[in-house]
C-alpha cells in the first residue's frame, strides 16, 4: 500500500465515513476528514496527530467552505490523492407527505454536494495527473424499495454523475467508482441518518410495511463497515477499480434480479423500441 497518499472524506464523522477514516489512520495514510461537527469527528477519531489528520470543519452547503477545505488540505499536505463524497443521509416515506423543502434539502446533501466538492478537487487532480473518486451511493439508486423514492433519486442521480465523470475523467489519469451497498452495520437507520415520516394517510400499505421491515433491521444489517473500509482502500490501491461496486450479499442478489429483469422486458418490448426511428423507406423519400 502507498501510505503516503492522502485521503480526503465528507461526512466523516460517522457510518461509513468513519470507519473508513479510522482504517486509514490505523493503516499509517494521511487523511483530511470533513464535518459538519468538527469536534465531534475529533471524538469520535480520537486521534490527534497533525502530520497525519486534518479534521475541517466542513459545511457542504456553503461553496466556500468546500474551497477552504481543499485549500487547507494543499496547505498541510501538499495534495490529495482521493477524494470520498460519503456524506448523504437517508429519507423514508410517501412522497406525497414529504415537503419540497426536505426533498430539496436532501438533494444539496447526497448529490449537489458531491457534485461541487468534486468539482473544486479536480483542478488538483488534473495537475498531478492522477487521483481516484469515491462516491458512496446506495443500492437503492439501481434497486429502489416501497418508501424510498427521494432517497433513491438521489442515489440513482449520483450513481450516472459517475458514470459520465469516469468518461470525461479518463484521459487524466482519473479514476472513478460509485460504490452501492446495501445495509451496513453503521447508524443510518437511526434518527442522526434518517428523515423517517409515518405515513397518515389511507393505503400506502406497501411503504408502511417496507417502514416496519427496516427499522426492525437496525443494528442488524448483514454489512461489515470495517470489511467496507478495507475495501475502499483497496479499490483506491488497483489501477483498474470497478465503476459500480455492490457490496453485500442482499445488494448483489438485488442487481442482480434488476438486470434480469431489465433484459428481458429490453427484450420483449425490441419492436416497439426500434420502431420509434425512421425507416429507410421514409428516408429516402
Amino acid at each position: 500500500m502507498d501510505t503516503s497518499k492522502v485521503w480526503f472524506v465528507t461526512g466523516a464523522s460517522q457510518g461509513l465515513g468513519l470507519y473508513l477514516v479510522k482504517k486509514l489512520l490505523d493503516s499509517g495514510y494521511r487523511v483530511a476528514a470533513g464535518s459538519r461537527r468538527v469536534s465531534v469527528l475529533k471524538d469520535a477519531v480520537g486521534l490527534i496527530d497533525s502530520n497525519r489528520f486534518l479534521p475541517l470543519a466542513l459545511d457542504l452547503g456553503n461553496p466556500d467552505c468546500i474551497e477552504d477545505s481543499v485549500r487547507e488540505t494543499m496547505a498541510a499536505f501538499g495534495r490529495i490523492d482521493v477524494l470520498v463524497n460519503n456524506a448523504g443521509y437517508g429519507m423514508a416515506g410517501v412522497l406525497e407527505e414529504t415537503s419540497d423543502q426536505d426533498i430539496r434539502a436532501i438533494l444539496d446533501v447526497n448529490l449537489f454536494a458531491a457534485m461541487v466538492m468534486t468539482k473544486r478537487v479536480l483542478p488538483v487532480f488534473r495537475a498531478q495527473g492522477s487521483g481516484y473518486i469515491l462516491n458512496i451511493g446506495s443500492v437503492a439508486g439501481f434497486v429502489g424499495a416501497p418508501g424510498w423514492s427521494v432517497y433513491s433519486a438521489t442515489k440513482a442521480g449520483l450513481a450516472a454523475f459517475t458514470e459520465v465523470l469516469a468518461l470525461d475523467l479518463a484521459e487524466f489519469g482519473i479514476r472513478v467508482t460509485v460504490v452501492e451497498p446495501a445495509g451496513f452495520r453503521t447508524g443510518f437507520l437511526t434518527e442522526g441518518s434518517l428523515a423517517l415520516t409515518e405515513s397518515k394517510l389511507e393505503g400506502y400499505e406497501a411503504v408502511k410495511n417496507a417502514r416496519e421491515r427496516y427499522l426492525a433491521m437496525n443494528g442488524r444489517q448483514p454489512g461489515d463497515p470495517e470489511r467496507a473500509a478495507e475495501i475502499f482502500i483497496d479499490c483506491a490501491e488497483r489501477p483498474d477499480p470497478p465503476l459500480h461496486l455492490f457490496l453485500g450479499a442482499d445488494a448483489y442478489e438485488r442487481a442482480s434480479r434488476k438486470l434480469a429483469t431489465m433484459t428481458a422486458e429490453l427484450e420483449n418490448w425490441k419492436p416497439v423500441t426500434i420502431s420509434a426511428d425512421y425507416t429507410k423507406e421514409s428516408i429516402t423519400q
